[in-house]
């Protein structure tokens, strides 16, 4: 299926969903090994660039803190900056030394309240070395604080006086951005493989659900022979192992069908054939039987009975006579002998010859031919007619037209009647053999085989016939013939 609809089918079929499926899962992978990467080294180099500023500042401290006058003033403050604060370091450091209230920096823009109280805490409360990560004016700077102490044979005593320094992260910040810029790239080409794999993989596990799609589709055409080819001992292999048998069966029960159809179709045919004999020898001794039915001489019980036997005698053979044409139909042996004629004089001839074209309002334009076989086309609208004027109301109208449409020019002729028209769940079932929409008709004149002689008749032809109510009362069949034949087949005898 092409269009719109069929691609929207086709976003919707199982490969897609199952490369979808593949996709998300190899998606979710890579970048979950992408931001676990990015972690552990954005992780391991902020504690590498950490280590390396905290053992500086603590090995100038350390270097500085001997020549620290105790207590110190603001001299020795600056002093502890300048020796800190070398210019030669490759990185920007901003020195700043504090001893209660005095604060000296080696920038003036950086105030005693640049040093988070965390920081100051464990630096002159707890005496350690410490550090914090800050963000000042949208950077990311490094604080580190080192106390000073006075050495003493076993431990140090605080002297008060703390050392803080300030550097940018700038380098980190520009690893860190080239960390995820280095993730990203690694990540999307991995989901781009993950696609075409998912596309590749996709594709091999639903070969054998097209496999069996195709061999379903053949089935449903009557394939019955159809079969899988069973590799693998997984779940498909189990699946078209259970195919094959099922096909098998169908096979079986099908061939079984035919063959007890054949049968019973034979048995229909024989057994009308071998009744024609006896109903004809019969029929010629109910003629004789009404022509005395009719005497006098009889009583009229006699009477009565021999009219009972010459009227039930005349639906055995007319049902005998259906039989057989139906078992023709199923064996296939009917066959059309087409000849083009006028159809509105076929209709007028077929009426005529039944005594109906008082009884029946015709619209039969001049003008239209067709090619039909007349035989057949006469069953039709005997069958039709019969049965619109014993079950329908008068008045029953036949009309006739010729439509041209994409498909060729088709006949269409009409028949209905004013009469209680058909229940809402007989319509679908008018034409199948024996049924007679009114129970109280089982005993009626017909065999109930008309209506599925007449379908038989009109798909001989290649047309179409449908029964339907009329909005104001009746019932209503239409047939479709094509204009031209589109099998010549002769009758053969």
């Amino acid at each position: 299926m092409t269009g719109p609809l069929g691609r929207l089918r086709g976003l919707r079929g199982l490969r897609v969903r199952l490369a979808s499926a593949c996709l998300l899962v190899a998606a979710f992978a890579a970048l979950a090994t992408a931001a676990l990467t990015y972690r552990e080294a954005r992780t391991a180099m902020l504690q590498r660039a950490q280590d390396s500023v905290v053992g500086s500042v603590r090995d100038r401290v350390e270097a500085v803190a001997p020549s620290v006058p105790f207590p110190p003033d603001r001299a020795a403050l600056e002093r502890i900056v300048a020796l800190v604060d070398t210019r030669g370091n490759t990185d920007h450091w901003i020195v700043a030394a504090a001893y209660r209230d005095q604060w000296v920096t080696s920038d003036r823009m950086l105030g005693p309240d640049a040093v988070p109280e965390e920081l100051r805490y464990h630096v002159t409360e707890r005496v350690n070395t410490a550090f914090q990560r800050i963000d000042r004016k949208g950077v990311i700077w490094l604080a580190v604080g080192v106390p000073i102490t006075f050495a003493k044979p076993m431990w140090g005593v605080p002297s008060g006086v703390s050392v803080y320094v300030f550097t940018p992260m700038r380098a980190q910040i520009e690893e860190e951005a080239a960390l995820v810029r280095a993730a990203r790239n690694g990540a999307i080409p991995a989901v781009l493989l993950a696609l075409v794999l998912a596309l590749v993989v996709a594709g091999g596990v639903l070969r054998p659900v097209r496999a069996l799609q195709r061999a379903t589709r053949r089935l449903a055409q009557g394939r019955l022979d159809t079969r899988l080819e069973v590799k693998g001992g997984d779940e498909l292999a189990e699946l078209a192992k259970d195919f094959n048998h099922t096909a098998a069966a169908l096979e079986q029960n099908e061939a079984r069908l035919r063959t007890m159809e054949a049968r019973a179709r034979g048995f229909a045919a024989d057994v009308s054939h071998e009744l024609r004999t006896p109903l004809a020898a019969m029929a010629a001794v109910i003629d004789v039987l009404d022509e005395d039915a009719a005497a006098e001489h009889l009583d009229p019980d006699t009477a009565a009975a021999l009219r009972l036997v010459s009227t039930e005698t005349g639906k055995l053979t007319r049902l005998v006579d259906d039989l057989m044409e139906i078992s023709r139909f199923d064996a296939g042996a009917a066959a059309l002998h087409v000849d083009e004629f006028d159809m509105a004089e076929a209709v007028r001839r077929c009426l005529a010859g039944r005594a109906w074209s008082q009884a029946v309002i015709t619209d039969l334009p001049a003008g239209i031919r067709a090619e039909v076989d007349p035989r057949r086309f006469d069953v039709v609208v005997a069958n039709l007619v019969g049965n619109a004027l014993r079950h329908g109301a008068p008045p029953v109208e036949v009309s006739l037209r010729s439509e041209r449409r994409a498909d060729g020019q088709w006949i269409v002729l009409r028949v209905a009647d004013r009469g209680p028209g058909l229940a809402a769940d007989t319509l679908d079932r008018v034409f199948e053999r024996f049924f007679k929409a009114d129970s109280a008709r089982a005993r009626s004149a017909g065999s109930g085989l008309g209506m599925a002689i007449t379908l038989e008749n009109v798909r001989l032809h290649d047309g179409r016939i449908r029964a339907a109510n009329r909005s104001d009362g009746g019932a209503v069949f239409t047939v479709e013939l094509p204009r031209y034949a589109r099998t010549r087949i002769a009758e053969d005898g």
